[in-house]
């Protein structure tokens, strides 16, 4: 009986010696979980625009293999849509409790082009304004390009999930006004979509940190709206042509829409309407080139002051028969 008794004893240890080593990680990484970064109570349109990039190779996948994503990117981008939309303050806010470990800002918000490479002066600086926070287990948040000025944490504050600790801008390096949310564990980098004990690549098994599951959207609409030019996408980041109402002698008339996330082969469907319903404007056709970000637009010029009104837009786009989006606006002509 004693000597069965000490097997016990040895056997037990070993299994426990093997939940530590090979078990330990996991059930470490399931006890972590995260909020939402950014409060978008005051926003009607808050979105991830970009995941991190799932492959090793310079082919770029997010963790559900598709193109939300750039080569290397290490977080999770939670957009909104404009400069308009940053002004009135959007709140980032912890994700999970912890201590303050860094702090930096004082980097001006400044929106560069995609095809920009990194300025000599954001060199080190690519996160622009942030914050680190450190958590229990080995875990650390990363929350970049906040808006200047907005930092209100110190190094050592304690903050429980939801506390704020800036407001979301675009400095550093970037392209349009978003928070990126970088997640470590033990100083790796982790894609909260599916865990700290994943292997690298898209179709693995997933264990997400968040503590209310996120779906995920592959394409989406930013904005939409009416313009009396040809509107460009930095006048769309800018926050222009919001207007709902547009005097009736303009030179001209034009819906656009900005989307994220289109696929080379899908259809778009863009129509016009005067007040009468009559087709003013029109485009069906296939998009050439998949874009993480994309915009379309139909209208015309006019020598003449148009009907006054109710206009409407309307944007349909279709991916192998399914409708994506389904859309309709209204600019009331004066």
């Amino acid at each position: 009986m004693r000597r069965l008794y000490l097997g016990s004893l040895i056997w037990l240890f070993g299994l426990g010696l093997f939940f530590v080593l090979f078990c330990g990680d996991r059930a470490l990484s399931q006890s972590f979980q995260l909020g939402l970064p950014v409060d978008c109570s005051s926003t009607d349109n808050c979105f991830i625009l970009l995941y991190p990039d799932r492959d090793p190779s310079p082919e770029a996948l997010d963790f559900e293999c598709g193109r939300l994503t750039y080569d290397g990117h290490k977080g999770t981008d939670f957009a909104i849509p404009d400069e308009r939309t940053m002004e009135r303050g959007i709140p980032v806010v912890a994700s999970a409790p912890g201590t303050v470990l860094r702090v930096r800002d004082g980097i001006p918000d400044q929106r560069l082009q995609d095809e920009g490479g990194l300025p000599p002066e954001l060199e080190g600086q690519e996160c622009g304004n942030g914050v680190v926070i450190e958590h229990s287990g080995g875990w650390t948040t990363q929350y970049c390009h906040l808006r200047q000025g907005s930092v209100s944490v110190q190094p050592g504050d304690r903050l429980a999930t939801g506390d704020a600790i800036g407001l979301i801008g675009q400095s550093g390096f970037t392209s349009f006004p978003h928070v990126h949310l970088q997640v470590a564990y033990n100083n790796r980098i982790v894609d909260p979509f599916v865990g700290s004990d994943v292997e690298p690549g898209c179709q693995s098994d997933r264990q997400p940190l968040w503590a209310e599951p996120l779906s995920y959207v592959p394409t989406g609409n930013i904005r939409s709206g009416f313009a009396t030019q040809v509107p460009t996408l930095s006048d769309l980041w800018n926050g222009k042509f919001s207007n709902t109402e547009l005097p009736s002698n303009s030179p001209a008339l034009l819906f656009w829409v900005q989307t994220f996330g289109v696929l080379e082969g899908d259809i778009e469907v863009v129509e016009l309407h005067d007040p009468q319903g009559q087709i003013f404007a029109q485009n069906n056709s296939p998009i050439a080139q998949s874009q993480k970000v994309w915009m379309s637009f139909i209208g015309q010029r006019v020598s003449e002051p148009l009907a006054a009104g109710n206009w409407s837009g309307h944007y349909r786009l279709e991916r192998n028969g399914q409708v994506l989006l389904d859309l309709e606006r209204e600019v009331v002509l004066r």
